[in-house]
């Protein structure tokens, strides 16, 4: 029997701490779920998170764009 093993779970952001990587406005991360360019995930209180791991690889992919 092999032991399990325990998965950290995903880092999740709100939408201010991914505008503070962007830079730019939470209402622009906002608008970016809402058109599919970043995809969240809701609370049970309805307000958005996104996944650390999705953020940084579009934050990559921005910066070799503007390489």
């Amino acid at each position: 029997m092999m032991p399990e093993t325990i998965q950290e779970p995903e880092k999740l952001l709100t939408p201010s701490e991914v505008a503070a990587i962007f830079r730019v406005d939470p209402k622009t991360v906002t608008r970016w779920a809402k058109v599919g360019k970043l995809s969240s995930i809701r609370t049970l209180g309805g307000h958005r998170r996104f996944r650390e791991a999705e953020v940084q690889a579009l934050l990559a992919n921005a910066q070799n764009q503007n390489a």
